[in-house]
């Protein structure tokens, strides 16, 4: 096997546990982005949760581990779905390090999807570094986030949302679960509205855009004191 370049021979390469959520859109980003690392010398394990995500040629550089929730194949209940994947896959992840505690490599940094901020504190039992990876555009994160932070309510008591460094927004301009006042998927809203939870603790926030295309909204909301 060739040698990584940026790596002497005999020198062992970092490595880095990439946690990502198992849901359209969160997959593909977070896998890219461990091409991205593998192909800079590191080594990355990907931690599969889903039987459909699946190693192919393309990505022989990175190490795939599966922590399958078989629990959660017949509940069909989106929320419970939720709930049950936190709690199984939390234990899994723990499990997971404590073993590679004792390799040869143990893992120096976990890289998760924003959506899982419990993984921080996995990390940080094991005195592992965190890195919180958004993996939707940070103009839809900052209103999740200004949302969290009470800029604005839903239902909107205002026909005009008003936020930094974005053009005026009405109901119809906002993410679906921004704007649902039905209450029909309370888990999912609670998800996207908890990926800033802990966000402090993290020692890196990835985040998956085109900076030439948000670069003032970026700037603005990753400058902002308590960020």
């Amino acid at each position: 096997m060739e040698r990584q370049e940026g790596i002497r021979e005999g020198e062992k390469s970092s490595h880095v546990v990439v946690l990502p959520f198992p849901i359209q859109g969160h997959i593909n980003p977070m896998l890219q982005f461990s091409k991205r690392l593998a192909s800079k010398g590191l080594k990355v394990t990907l931690l599969t949760t889903s039987k459909s995500m699946q190693p192919c040629a393309s990505s022989s550089n990175i190490n795939f581990h599966s922590l399958n929730l078989d629990e959660g194949e017949n509940t069909k209940d989106l929320d419970e779905y939720l709930k049950l994947y936190e709690d199984v896959i939390s234990k899994r992840l723990a499990e997971f390090m404590e073993e590679q505690l004792w390799s040869q490599n143990p893992p120096k940094v976990v890289v998760y999807d924003s959506g899982m901020p419990w993984a921080m504190g996995v990390a940080k039992k094991f005195g592992v570094l965190g890195a919180s990876f958004f993996t939707q555009c940070w103009a839809v994160n900052a209103i999740f986030y200004h949302l969290k932070r009470g800029a604005f309510r839903v239902p909107l008591e205002e026909p005009v949302v008003s936020l930094p460094s974005m053009p005026a927004l009405g109901l119809s301009d906002l993410p679906t679960f921004a704007s649902d006042n039905s209450g029909a998927y309370p888990g999912l809203c609670k998800l996207v509205r908890s990926q800033f939870e802990n966000l402090e603790e993290a020692n890196w926030v990835f985040c998956n855009t085109y900076d030439m295309l948000e670069q003032e909204i970026i700037v603005k909301e990753t400058t902002e004191p308590g960020q």
